[in-house]
């Protein structure tokens, strides 16, 4: 199999603009759907499979759940700083490195789906409360000097969301792991 296949399932994030309230709604539920689609993939598999390579190359089905719950604190506090003050910058972080930390090596999965549960429940409320001077608000990530609407970081996550679930359930389905 392709290798950019493997590394992009749904291929790579393509922004747009402007996003429709439609469009937002979707993203949305993409988002709100995760935890649960993880903890039904991930439910009964076994050390041997989640510590498996998504790819080769890549982070094991572990650590890619572990980077999930990381990357979307991340989000959530980040669209909490853009509600509430004007363009903040935001603090990055490296996702790389902290994939490599014992906790990310070698926690039990179900603790980052338990966690993105409940962050994707507080997150959603606020995401499915925003008007649309709210979606239009923005932050700035500092090692790009890009700024961001809330719109485009909501399709960002949305797309995310998917990326990452696609990455452990190709896999299953390469190696007839049933799910």
């Amino acid at each position: 199999m392709d290798i950019n296949n493997l590394q992009f399932p749904i291929g790579p994030f393509v922004a747009q603009h402007p996003y429709t309230d439609e469009q937002n709604r979707t993203n949305i539920q993409i988002i709100s759907a995760l935890p649960s689609k993880f903890i039904n993939l991930l439910g009964d598999w076994d050390a041997e499979k989640l510590n498996t390579p998504y790819r080769p190359g890549g982070w094991t089905v572990r650590q890619l759940v572990h980077h999930v719950a990381d990357s979307h604190m991340n989000a959530y506090i980040r669209f909490r700083l853009a509600l509430t003050e004007d363009n903040p910058t935001i603090k990055p972080y490296q996702e790389e490195l902290w994939a490599e930390l014992p906790d990310a090596q070698s926690a039990p999965v179900d603790l980052s789906t338990q966690l993105l549960r409940y962050i994707h429940l507080r997150w959603v409320l606020l995401l499915n409360s925003m008007n649309e001077a709210d979606m239009a608000r923005t932050y700035t990530h500092p090692q790009s000097g890009k700024t961001f609407r809330l719109d485009e970081v909501i399709a960002q996550y949305a797309w995310h969301s998917e990326h990452h679930y696609q990455h452990a359930f190709q896999l299953a389905l390469r190696n007839n792991w049933s799910h």
